[in-house]
């Protein structure tokens, strides 16, 4: 993106230690170099920047997977060069694709008969999966407001407040109105009461999210549906669900295998799910899913013949790397049912370790639940003196990237701390961040500054305590004289008055 900020305005040269062994002059920090420079000096130079990166395996603000095992890399690096789009000229990396589609069509409980295939894509990631799904929503209402003879000009779409940025951006890039159900102090999921509603006749459909990034809470899709249903029933329309299910559609069949949010309930068309969260693929890799043929409108779909044979394609971008595509295939046959079982059992038996280790502090509320994605989300108990923000910045001294954010409306006033549970945080890493938050702690309540200003704290709280005595003792003075005045008065009165 264009659209950035430099780190450094003062100076406009790129200077590295040990680039002076193959080159003497620094190098244009904006502009491309006139001449070239020795492939180790260009190593050298970037490798060095990038130290001052980050440790992703300490960034617990993201839910993107941050290690693979080395067979995986691989096979990454063997197809780094290949182009996802050329179906033609890979045809065994577009299998792989197919394969992967119908995969996690299963295991999303697709109404698919034995020789029925899956109808699905891999995307970048969720945001374009949403996108696609979306249009889709959007097109059938169309096509059927059309027919009707009815107008199709204001589309919405209803959502919780805690819904991720992307929907935020399919609802103003695709001109759609995006209805968001306020959240509540303590309920930090949409209702589905209140989302339905919301519903009307304009409403493509209802998005409801499995696992929110604020607290990994699973909203309650089969309420939804229900409750939907009934709706749609007393009404004529036939508002139907997508399911954001990012980081919560390779959770939930693993651990949760009764619980209904997926195809099985009626009224959900479409799922998208990151392969690249806890998929456990790098960055780069999502899916959505259709329940069938019939809810993906067939005049989105793209027929190209110009890299060979005809193409269907649905995408919004063309070119990408094939790589993400065959890690998630590798995930899926090496791990199996029972090693995914595995992977999010172990992040949730993590979790636990975290939260009774935060408990025990005595310093938080943990505002995240036990059921949902493996994540801590906590905040102070007593930020009178120090905050959220305050804690998170301070954590960064030892490495640990823990992300602090305000809740959306109308939960503002709260603020948290959030730790995502990723496979590569192990139980020793959870210790260790208890203790170190507790050495943050201990620093943010002991320091000279904090001291003083609480002290200065107490003792306005004092001044102020004396005031309202002082103030207090002087509207009790005036009340006394106005009292005794106004029993004068009346006793001048009756002597007037006998006179």
């Amino acid at each position: 993106m264009v659209l950035s900020k430099t780190a450094s305005e003062s100076d406009v040269s790129v200077h590295s230690t040990f680039a002076s062994r193959y080159v003497r002059a620094s190098l244009p920090r904006f502009k491309m170099p006139e001449s070239s420079i020795p492939k180790e000096a260009a190593f050298q130079i970037i490798n060095d920047e990038l130290m001052l990166d980050g440790n992703p395996r300490l960034n617990l603000a993201s839910f993107v997977t941050t290690w693979m095992e080395p067979e995986c890399d691989k096979l990454i690096m063997a197809s780094i060069n290949k182009n996802y789009v050329d179906m033609d000229e890979y045809p065994v990396t577009t299998e792989l694709q197919n394969r992967c589609v119908n995969m996690i069509a299963h295991l999303f409980n697709a109404p698919l008969g034995d020789s029925e295939t899956a109808v699905g894509v891999g995307t970048v990631g969720s945001s374009e999966a949403i996108m696609l799904a979306g249009l889709a929503f959007k097109r059938k209402w169309q096509n059927k407001r059309k027919a009707e003879g009815k107008p199709y000009d204001k589309p919405n779409i209803v959502t919780g407040a805690n819904v991720q940025v992307c929907w935020e951006k399919f609802a103003r890039y695709f001109e759609v109105e995006l209805k968001e159900v306020k959240l509540s102090d303590g309920y930090y999921v949409m209702d589905p009461e209140k989302a339905v509603q919301m519903v009307d006749e304009n409403t493509i459909c209802v998005a409801a999210i499995l696992g929110s990034t604020l607290n990994g809470e699973f909203e309650d899709v089969k309420l939804l549906n229900d409750l939907l249903v009934e709706k749609n029933k007393a009404t004529g329309w036939d508002t139907p669900i997508h399911v954001d299910a990012a980081s919560g559609g390779f959770i939930a069949p693993f651990i949760y295998p009764e619980l209904e949010w997926d195809f099985r309930l009626p009224l959900v068309k479409s799922i998208n799910v990151s392969g690249h969260k806890y998929g456990l693929v790098y960055a780069g890799i999502g899916w959505v899913i259709w329940r069938n043929k019939e809810d993906l409108p067939e005049e989105l779909i793209f027929h190209i013949n110009y890299l060979g044979a005809d193409q269907p394609t649905f995408t919004l971008n063309f070119s990408k790397g094939s790589s993400q595509v065959i890690a998630q295939y590798y995930q899926l046959i090496r791990l199996g049912y029972e090693g995914y079982r595995n992977v999010m059992e172990n992040c949730r038996d993590n979790m636990l370790v975290l939260k009774q280790g935060l408990e025990k502090t005595g310093k938080f509320n943990i505002v995240s639940k036990d059921n949902g994605v493996p994540l801590v989300a906590f905040s102070l108990k007593d930020n009178s003196s120090h905050n959220e923000f305050e804690v998170s910045d301070m954590l960064r001294r030892f490495g640990w990237i823990v992300p602090a954010y305000t809740m959306p409306p109308d939960a503002q006033h709260v603020t948290v701390l959030r730790v995502v549970i990723r496979e590569d945080f192990s139980r020793t890493l959870a210790e260790r961040l208890v203790i170190d938050i507790g050495k943050v702690l201990h620093e943010l309540e002991t320091l000279p500054s904090r001291i003083s200003a609480k002290i200065v704290l107490a003792n306005e709280e004092k001044d102020a305590v004396a005031d309202k005595d002082k103030k207090d003792d002087v509207q009790k003075e005036t009340r006394e004289i106005i009292t005794a005045w106004r029993k004068l008065v009346i006793q001048r009165k009756k002597m007037n008055g006998v006179c």
